[in-house]
């Protein structure tokens, strides 16, 4: 393990759960990206996530994080849609498989063609499985999920616990962005009883206090939001989010 995801596990042992902005290039450029950065900060968010489905990369990618850095210290870390969207400016990439993909591309392709690209910028390489549960949004879509049904916790916990045998040290259990409402609770503790060594990130429909609460409650250990910061404006929102992760963690302890 290196810097970033060593500063990651250091914060959710700290904190019990953590929060992590997601910034889609297609929807947040270089000139709003320093105050973004700012702002997340300030919220309590612990990192930056860079990256969509069907983002744009090259030089587009490059000046946003560039932007980024310059609003704050917090690591950024690429989320890639696609092999464009991969920087040399960024701290880390999650170097994540589809699991549940029907397409081998998903799967290891695009891993390997990346691979070089990765070594080659120097990125810190964070292993990470990635299960995309029903509706999928735009990342079942593209791709080409065999979603888990939304009623099937244990569907999705195989798959959890098939990324954690395989060494990956971080799972993210994705709904998709824009949907109506995140993964339930009860997936959410259904996994976390058996995965007990890889991290349980949640993402996707997350917008407001009370569902980051339950999320964080059931056991997430990273809670990403993305959407609602480009519908509703970026600092009253993350820190009703982050005072609900907060609180969900007290509960544990109840």
């Amino acid at each position: 393990m290196k810097r970033v995801e060593n500063l990651l596990n250091s914060k959710i042992i700290e904190k019990g759960c953590i929060h992590i902005s997601l910034i889609d290039p297609d929807k947040c450029d270089a000139s709003q990206a320093k105050a973004l950065a700012q702002e997340a900060k300030e919220a309590g968010s612990a990192a930056l996530m860079v990256g969509g489905s069907t983002s744009m990369g090259g030089d587009i990618l490059d000046e946003l994080i560039k932007g980024l850095k310059e609003g704050s210290d917090l690591p950024v870390i690429l989320f890639p849609g696609n092999l464009f969207g991969v920087s040399k400016y960024a701290d880390a990439v999650w170097f994540m498989s589809v699991l549940n993909s029907t397409n081998p591309f998903y799967i290891t392709g695009a891993q390997a063609v990346g691979s070089r690209m990765v070594k080659a910028f120097n990125l810190e390489a964070i292993p990470l499985g990635y299960i995309i549960i029903s509706p999928g949004g735009t990342a079942g879509f593209i791709s080409q999920a065999n979603l888990i049904p939304y009623e099937k916790p244990e569907a999705a916990a195989i798959y959890a616990l098939a990324a954690q045998f395989m060494g990956m040290r971080f799972v993210y259990l994705e709904r998709g962005s824009g949907v109506d409402a995140p993964i339930s609770p009860l997936m959410v503790k259904f996994v976390k009883k058996i995965v007990n060594e890889a991290r349980i990130i949640v993402g996707g429909g997350i917008r407001n206090r009370e569902q980051a609460k339950e999320i964080a409650r059931a056991g997430a250990d990273v809670i990403v939001t993305g959407s609602v910061l480009e519908e509703k404006g970026i600092t009253g929102t993350l820190r009703e989010i982050i005072g609900g992760i907060e609180e969900g963690v007290n509960e544990r302890k109840v």
